[in-house]
């Protein structure tokens, strides 16, 4: 138990070779050893866990290297690298930033850098956590940094790059080292996995991989905690089970409950995930990142973009054949949209109920909105005359088995009939809005008459039928200061049914360039005439006063009087 070390210490990379994941980097840093074209100064930069102290202290041991192999890689052999891995050399020096974060730290360190090396080339300074000194550590540290000693090389790692200071990133060389693939974390905890006689699936490393985040010293911490959970036996149930991951199994039964339009199963689901503890924000950022992976397997150009194993993968791939790309669409979006407002929500599981509900009426309407804005009545098939009408139709009576039915007109308009050979009338429901009956909506049709946007009218009007009309408009405007002033405006019918409209100043028709689409709705219906083009321009009002200035009132005063003109010259006169 004493001599137990963890895998992110006991499998962290001895050389470049060894590196998971940063190819390039590792290559280019090899490169600058073979060719001796060392910077005096570097910034390793990038997410936890990939590999940036790692490969500051490989670089720092290969540059000391007496015998680097024909690859840049150290001998291991020689005094400087035997010295290196016993953790007894004096020219590498690492210094923990977050701790030493003071102008005295810094200061220290450049005293240090004066003392050239003992044995091997080079004095390399780690610098860990850069971006945790203080500004005056930074600037102290500038010089230094600028024109260090030819034996000196400096190398900063930090994971927030935004933070160091312009002028310290001018003076590095800058490395960005990038988040692991899930497949070369899921291959190196194999490899791992082998080395310590475990058994493991690999659809269970696949989920290490994915908690992981793109850490490789995540991973193999996970892994650790796993396999100490499992007595050497990792497995995919066990991993979710010590991990509390949500189950992949729960979004395709969930999925499969949506495309039926089954809301009571999506709720006991639900339930059923809430009672092992799972976070409902969680739960809800799981299910777009479902659909969003869904999406990415539909396209064979971008499954390349969804890292999962190769089971786990063949469902997918099956669901998505089941799912429209509308459907997903419109199921991310809600999904997140969901998750915007769950923070706010006071009823959180009301708010996640509500959105499994309105995806199992994805595939039921076209639009899940349709139920705040329609009502939809029973079919009207056979049914008699009602007593009240505004427009009545009859079929033949030669006909037995069709009945007169007398609808409003336009709710005739939305009907549509099938079947017509055999003189059966087969009405289709219609969606319409709450419909009123009597005096009501007798009363509604005179002053509002029904039109339908796909029925073109054409009836003709005159000045006075315009007036009448604007001045109905006017009356419901809610705009108080623009109903005061619409009677004044100016109206006029031209030819090919263009209504000018002319206003006293720009704000009015600003104003009224805001209501246009209503107003050409209102005058339409009233006019009975669907062809009609509104012009809103601004009108000069003769019987106002006009107002000159100075100089156009003295020209004014000239043109009348040319002796005016002779005395402001005789007497050497100015007009302010």
């Amino acid at each position: 138990m004493d001599n137990y070390i963890v895998s992110a210490r006991k499998y962290r990379p001895a050389n470049f070779r060894s590196v998971i994941g940063q190819k390039s980097l590792t290559t280019t840093l090899k490169n600058a050893i073979l060719n001796n074209k060392l910077a005096h100064a570097y910034l390793f930069c990038g997410p936890r866990g990939v590999g940036k102290t790692t490969c500051a202290r490989i670089f720092a041991k290969s540059i000391n290297c007496f015998n680097p192999t024909p690859e840049g890689e150290a001998c291991n052999e020689c005094e400087s690298c035997r010295s290196f891995n016993e953790n007894r050399s004096y020219n590498i020096h690492e210094l923990d930033a977050a701790s030493n974060n003071g102008v005295d730290d810094i200061r220290q360190l450049t005293e240090q850098v004066r003392i050239p090396p003992q044995i091997g080339k080079y004095k390399v300074y780690i610098i860990d956590e850069v971006h945790m000194l203080s500004t005056a550590a930074f600037n102290a540290f500038l010089k230094t940094l600028e024109e260090p000693p030819r034996y000196a090389i400096f190398i900063l790692a930090t994971t927030e790059k935004h933070k160091l200071l312009p002028t310290i990133l001018s003076r590095c060389q800058i490395y960005d080292f990038n988040r692991i693939h899930i497949n070369d974390i899921v291959e190196y905890l194999e490899y791992v996995a082998g080395k310590e006689g475990v058994t493991v699936e690999r659809e269970a490393l696949n989920v290490v991989a994915q908690k992981a985040d793109g850490g490789m010293r995540d991973a193999l911490s996970i892994f650790d905690q796993v396999v100490s959970f499992a007595q050497g036996n990792v497995t995919y149930k066990s991993v979710i089970e010590n991990l509390n991951v949500l189950d992949y199994e729960y979004y395709f039964r969930l999925t499969e409950y949506i495309l039926q339009g089954q809301v009571g199963n999506c709720l006991l689901l639900l339930n059923e995930i809430l009672s092992k503890g799972f976070d409902g924000q969680h739960i809800i950022t799981g299910l777009a990142s479902f659909f969003r992976d869904v999406l990415v397997c539909r396209d064979p150009q971008t499954i390349m973009l969804f890292e999962v194993g190769d089971a786990v993968k063949e469902k997918y791939l099956q669901v998505a054949q089941l799912c429209p790309d509308v459907f997903l669409y419109k199921a991310i979006d809600l999904s997140n949209e969901c998750d915007l407002n769950y923070r706010i929500s006071r009823n959180k599981r009301l708010l996640m109920e509500l959105l499994l509900i309105r995806l199992c009426r994805l595939n039921q309407s076209s639009d899940p909105e349709d139920d705040k804005k329609k009502t939809i009545i029973d079919p009207i098939v056979d049914s008699p005359a009602p007593e009240k009408t505004s427009v009545a139709t009859s079929v033949p009576t030669d006909e037995p088995k069709a009945a007169a039915v007398s609808l409003p007109q336009d709710i005739l308009l939305g009907l549509q009939k099938d079947d017509t050979s055999t003189g059966n009338a087969k009405i289709k429901p219609v969606s319409i809005g709450v419909k009123k009956t009597g005096k009501e909506e007798s009363e509604k049709e005179e002053k509002n008459p029904p039109r339908d946007e796909n029925v073109v009218m054409n009836d003709a009007f005159s000045q006075e039928d315009l007036v009448n009309a604007w001045k109905m408009y006017a009356e419901k405007e809610d705009d108080i200061h623009l109903k005061n002033t619409m009677v004044n405006f100016a109206l006029r019918l031209k030819e090919n049914n263009v209504i000018e409209i002319g206003v006293p100043n720009p704000i009015q028709q600003a104003k009224l360039n805001e209501k246009v689409a209503d107003l050409y709705h209102f005058l339409s219906s009233q006019l009975r005439n669907s062809s009609i083009r509104i012009e809103i321009k601004i009108t000069e009002d003769d019987s106002r006063p006009q107002l000159f200035t100075d100089q156009e009132k003295f020209k004014d005063m000239a043109t009348r009087n040319s002796n005016l003109v002779a005395l402001v010259d005789e007497f050497n006169l100015r007009l302010d």
